[in-house]
């Protein structure tokens, strides 16, 4: 099956150096990601480091500031697509350089990105899909807003769940991790352009455990800053964009 990637940049500052790499899409993030970086400072020997830039304008995404921090690659997406499209084109460059497996985590800072160490553990150990939960024992939800809260543990938790066989207490947390076997497998097929936003972080959840893959949940910790909730997920619109992604996913409209 041909691999469907939206068209993109590359700029590699360092070789490979590790088994696996750590994955952050980001989109003009006003200044979120810098703090980010600055706070991962002690942990970039753990997974070389790679962003998925959907086209910032902000500055942010500096080759000459990246390259001091230690990121080892910058990709920037000139094709079409959102988010989804961000995530194959790192998932694509990820392969391509012979990593073994992919962690996720958003460029917002709302992360606590000292967690990162247990899903290369759980990689390491054969995990295929590894996903983030503040809702596990040892992890912690701070400041979550109460309709978003309410809407991943009543309505988007559930539905997974239930499409995938296989209970999940967090689906919408961007900190994740999958497998290179999960990922070039042809019943998977993620490298298509029909997923272009938040669909590909659904299916993937789904897929994973109905085709028997080994799935795993571990604790983390997310929190949102008081006030205005940096997101790209936005009014009535949005809400109901995750909607129709989330019901497509369950009824298996993605599957190849």
């Amino acid at each position: 099956m041909s691999w469907q990637v939206p068209a993109h940049d590359v700029h590699e500052f360092f070789p490979r150096r590790t088994r696996f790499c750590l994955c952050i899409p980001v989109l003009d993030e006003d200044g979120r990601f810098q703090r980010q970086l600055a706070k991962m400072h002690g942990q970039m020997d753990l997974a070389d480091v790679v962003i998925a830039d959907g086209g910032s304008k902000d500055g942010s995404t500096d080759a000459a500031s990246l390259r001091a921090a230690g990121v080892r690659a910058l990709l920037v997406k000139t094709g079409p697509g959102r988010l989804g499209a961000q995530l194959r084109m790192g998932f694509a460059w990820a392969l391509d350089q012979g990593y073994q497996g992919v962690v996720l985590v958003d460029g917002n800072d709302k992360d606590d990105t000292s967690a990162l160490s247990l899903f290369l553990d759980e990689l390491s150990r054969g995990a295929d899909f590894v996903q983030g939960s503040r809702y596990l024992p040892g992890g912690e939800g701070v400041n979550t807003p109460m309709l978003r809260e309410a809407a991943v543990r009543l309505l988007h938790a559930p539905a997974i769940s239930v499409a995938a066989g296989y209970w999940y207490t967090d689906t919408t947390n961007g900190f994740r991790a999958y497998s290179a076997r999960f990922l070039r497998d042809e019943r998977v097929a993620p490298f298509r352009d029909v997923f272009g936003g938040y669909e590909l972080h659904y299916y993937l959840s789904i897929r994973a455990a109905r085709l028997g893959f080994k799935v795993v949940e571990v604790p983390v910790r997310r929190e949102y800053p008081r006030g205005q909730v940096p997101s790209k997920i936005r009014g009535l619109r949005g809400g109901a964009t995750v909607l129709q992604a989330l019901a497509a996913a369950c009824l298996g409209r993605f599957d190849p």
